[in-house]
């Protein structure tokens, strides 16, 4: 069995992003919803699982505002259009047969994590699906993470990363990413790291102290010698980052087992959406 757990947030804002303005005739927004049917259509077509889950997050991260009060602070509010399709695109992937995991207060990136571990403990094959760095750290055997191409070059095709494809892609392996990410920060998240220090610095440093800890006891044996002095004094900053990009393993999901679609719920809330086409298609592949 293979178990896709979709990152919702990450792979809504690429259907969003990926297609044309569409509208209903009275104007209400439709193109994410679209991209996203035809992900979801293209994953179970390429992939094959016999179970995918989505997992969204649901209001901001009590733990990360609790250890950095500007976490993601710098992001910009979801666009409106998207946002109005938000809904109407969780209750469509519900008719689909496919459980939305959200809980409030807890990012879903954590819950995802919490929910691949618990399955590969079970002996379970999984596949995350986002375009999202943080989960190079899940990846081990048994669990792989499915990379999507970026909006703006679909061409490059969507990526399967196993523990070298990691180590290939950020120099280190999946156990070392949230060291990485601790010493050059993270941008999408407003997670400051060292000035200067990008992913081929802190490889290096990694690969040549064997592990954070050792690194920040010997800092003043960091090449080149003028990033000494930033290791030294960030240790604090660097252990926060730490425990900001490490992801928990031990949340309760809740309920992850896949349900039978209602295809006579899906149809209507398609062709409500004026999604003619794909309400047709769905018919095809629902019965």
């Amino acid at each position: 069995m293979l178990w896709l757990l979709l990152d919702g947030n990450n792979l809504a804002y690429r259907a969003f992003y990926g297609m044309p303005e569409l509208t209903r005739k009275d104007g209400f927004p439709t193109g994410a919803l679209h991209g996203w049917v035809r992900t979801l259509w293209m994953l179970q077509d390429q992939q094959k699982p016999t179970h995918i889950v989505a997992f969204f997050d649901l209001g901001a991260s009590t733990r990360h505002e609790a250890i950095h009060a500007e976490y993601k602070a710098q992001r910009k509010e979801m666009p409106a259009p998207l946002l109005q399709q938000l809904d109407p695109l969780k209750r469509l992937t519900r008719a689909l047969g496919i459980p939305v995991i959200e809980q409030r207060g807890i990012e879903a990136d954590d819950l995802l994590a919490s929910a691949a571990l618990q399955l590969v403990a079970k002996g379970e094959e999984v596949l995350l699906v986002s375009a999202d760095k943080d989960f190079g750290q899940l990846v081990q055997e048994r669990l792989g993470q499915l990379v999507p191409p970026p909006t703006a070059n679909p061409k490059l095709g969507w990526r399967r990363l196993d523990a070298a494809g990691v180590k290939e892609k950020f120099g280190v392996s999946p156990a070392q990413i949230p060291a990485l990410l601790a010493l050059t920060g993270d941008a999408s998240d407003n997670i400051p790291g060292l000035v200067g220090v990008g992913y081929k610095t802190a490889a290096k440093w990694l690969e040549e102290f064997g592990g954070l800890d050792t690194l920040l006891r010997r800092w003043d044996w960091v090449k080149p010698e003028r990033f000494r002095a930033a290791v030294r004094d960030s240790t604090a900053l660097i252990k926060r980052n730490l425990e900001l990009v490490t992801l928990r393993a031990d949340l309760d999901p809740g309920p992850i087992t896949p349900h039978a679609p209602d295809a006579a719920a899906a149809c209507a809330l398609m062709e409500e959406m004026e999604m003619k086409r794909t309400a047709e298609e769905a018919k095809k592949r629902l019965g």
